[in-house]
């Protein structure tokens, strides 16, 4: 039996990363801060006997070299969560990306060192690709930031770095790791506290607001449900080709944010206002997007078989249903 450490593993993907490794036999261990995971995400399977969930931070390290112990594998996913955080609070992502998985990676070599090599898989994202102005980002892509006197590319640079210090570990001492940038994962348990867009969307309109767009709603954006995302993550680490690999991972089917909006509405409430708000408003006034993300999936689609089990009307449902499920509680 495997005994996998998520961190961060009360958060939205953490909490369905431990349900489905749990559900393939895993031990399965998740330590959390609790500072935007809850958990409440993990009961369906907090009285499981193959789990245990410890609150604490990534960032105490006593606690991290006694958790990594005795484990086979590392899904490193405490990070920074949401536009609107990073965008007021830029120390708080800056350290919690960084320093967290130096720490990890430094653990792991310590158990390499001892004679056995933990894998780990970290969590990146998106945003590494900055404003890169192709339509479509491949993993050789161009890092492509912003200046830094904007606070909104911070996150982006942080989990380059991460990206950086996990490939370095693999060169310089063979440590074994895999990359996964996340784009648009959404899904039962997402909240929309952080800016995140399509729990935003459905709290408004179940609650009979207008829904607030964005700039103009024009952006793209691909927009993936967690369960396939998850399943992707488990496959990679169990494949040996995708050691030292980095990999999108994803939907590649765009679509605008003003449709996501009225996709929404054509399922809660047609009747319901679509509102805009610019983006100094919404975060502040040096604030940037980016017009469009979509993924190039080649890469992760020639190294397992990935085959996305959820559309985006049947993702929508799903969110739309579990949130009323909530509501009611």
């Amino acid at each position: 039996m495997k005994h996998a450490l998520i961190t961060g593993g009360a958060g939205f993907i953490g909490s369905h990363l431990a349900e489905a490794l749990l559900a393939r036999d895993y031990r399965v261990t998740v330590l959390d801060d609790e500072s935007t995971g809850t958990a409440e995400n993990l009961a369906a399977v907090r009285d499981h006997f193959n789990f245990s969930f410890v609150v604490g931070s990534a960032a105490d390290k006593n606690l991290v070299r006694q958790l990594v112990a005795d484990v086979d594998e590392v899904y490193h996913l405490a990070a920074a969560v949401g536009v609107q955080l990073i965008s007021t609070a830029p120390i708080h992502t800056i350290e919690t990306n960084i320093y967290p998985c130096e720490l990890v990676l430094n653990e792991l070599l310590r158990r390499k060192r001892d004679g056995y090599a933990v894998k780990l898989f970290l969590a990146s994202s998106s945003e590494v690709y900055g404003k890169n102005p192709k339509p479509i980002w491949s993993e050789d892509d161009d890092i492509v930031l912003g200046p830094t006197t904007k606070a909104r590319w911070s996150y982006g640079a942080s989990k380059a770095i991460d990206e950086f210090l996990a490939l370095a570990y693999w060169r310089q001492h063979r440590l074994p790791v895999v990359i996964g940038r996340f784009f648009n994962v959404v899904g039962p348990r997402q909240t929309g506290r952080y800016g995140m867009v399509l729990p935003r969307f459905v709290e408004a309109a179940l609650a009979g607001r207008p829904l607030v767009v964005h700039d103009d709603g024009r952006q793209v954006r691909c927009f993936a449900h967690v369960n396939d995302i998850v399943r992707s993550v488990i496959e990679l680490m169990e494949t040996d080709s995708a050691i030292a690999g980095v990999f999108n991972i994803g939907s590649d089917q765009p679509v605008s944010i003003l449709q996501l909006a009225k996709n929404v509405l054509a399922q809660v409430n047609p009747r319901l206002e679509i509102q805009f708000q610019s983006y100094a408003e919404a975060y502040d006034a040096d604030f940037e997007d980016v017009r469009s993300r979509i993924p190039d999936l080649s890469r992760l689609r020639r190294t397992i078989a990935y085959r996305p089990q959820y559309d985006l009307e049947t993702t929508i449902r799903e969110v739309i249903e579990s949130t009323r499920a909530l509501q009611i509680r």
